[in-house]
């Protein structure tokens, strides 16, 4: 089925990096207080949402265009590893140093923290510039939206993006969080993918069992949202649309590092929706490819060949709400 699927032709799909990173990891033994702690492991990835869905969409034979901010050295080293990661880039460079994400995995007691670096401020010109570039390739098929932005940046830019590519023809995919996320929401995107504490905290309440998650998730579907991907770690996920709400079991996999399960979840979605696939195909191919990356160590992805493993043992039922 995976096969079948991505062998069809895909709309034209954008991605959007504002604020993209260098990842680096340190896998250890255990965090101490005011000692020094040697590494067991060390891995420099490129970074940033956007990148991740970048990188995954080409692991699904999904051909996109890349629009990427940059600056500084620790840029220059991001357009190196890319390099290797994706096709078609297209690179705005602005005065500062492209960020760097630390994540630290814990060996015992089994722990992940994980730091995320600021940004370089980014002058109207190269924006616009960017954004133009970004919009004028979405509206021809899908623009994701995805990560933090600047602080210079206004949280109703996703907003703002969204409504212009709908405008013109095109489908906006948003996943990000915070004031940007509810501001996203009023442009009514074609599908937004909170994970679920962001869909908690947007909402201001805990919410215990999947049919709380799924009543919720409907109530603001109706506003106007095409669809409405709530990501719920190894509990699997869960997709809200026009017709129903499907609910994906996620299988039990050894976690190395849950960092771009997310972004390899909405590449997924982006992908088969870009091909025509039912909301049944595009959450099963979202878990697969999630359930791939967090096997993974650092901010790698998943493989194709992890799609095969697990596409079919993933079980979905349909919720009554």
């Amino acid at each position: 089925m995976t096969t079948q699927m991505l062998k069809k032709a895909s709309q034209p799909i954008g991605t959007l990096s504002l604020n993209p990173a260098v990842d680096m990891t340190y896998e250890i033994p255990n965090l101490l207080k005011d000692q020094k702690v040697h590494a067991t492991a060390t891995r420099f990835d490129p970074g940033g949402n956007g990148i991740n869905v970048g990188r995954a969409l080409k692991r699904l034979e999904t051909v996109a265009q890349n629009h990427c901010m940059i600056a500084g050295e620790i840029g220059l080293f991001l357009k190196r590893l890319l390099a290797k990661e994706l096709d078609d880039v297209h690179y705005e460079e602005v005065v500062g140093e492209t960020r760097i994400n630390g994540t630290f995995i814990e060996q015992s007691p089994p722990a992940q923290y994980e730091i995320s670096g600021i940004g370089p401020e980014i002058p109207p010109l190269q924006l616009n510039t960017l954004l133009e570039r970004f919009i004028d390739h979405s509206v021809k098929g899908f623009g994701v939206l995805t990560g933090s932005l600047q602080q210079n940046l206004p949280l109703t830019l996703y907003a703002d993006l969204a409504r212009r590519i709908a405008e013109g023809g095109g489908r906006a995919v948003v996943d990000t969080h915070g004031e940007a996320l509810r501001h996203a929401i009023d442009a009514q995107p074609f599908l937004i993918k909170p994970n679920r504490y962001e869909f908690e905290t947007l909402l201001g309440r805990p919410l215990e069992h999947i049919e709380m998650v799924a009543t919720e998730a409907r109530a603001l579907q109706r506003r106007g949202i095409e669809y409405i991907c709530v990501s719920l770690g190894a509990e699997g996920a869960l997709l809200t649309g026009p017709d129903n709400t499907c609910y994906a079991v996620a299988p039990t996999v050894p976690i190395r590092s849950s960092v771009g399960a997310g972004d390899s979840m909405a590449a997924a979605l982006v992908a088969a929706f870009a091909r025509g696939a039912t909301p049944l195909e595009a959450l099963r191919l979202g878990v697969a490819c999630a359930t791939g990356t967090v096997t993974q160590p650092g901010t790698e992805l998943f493989f194709p060949t992890d799609i095969d493993l697990y596409f079919d043992s993933i079980v979905i039922r349909q919720l009554d709400i």
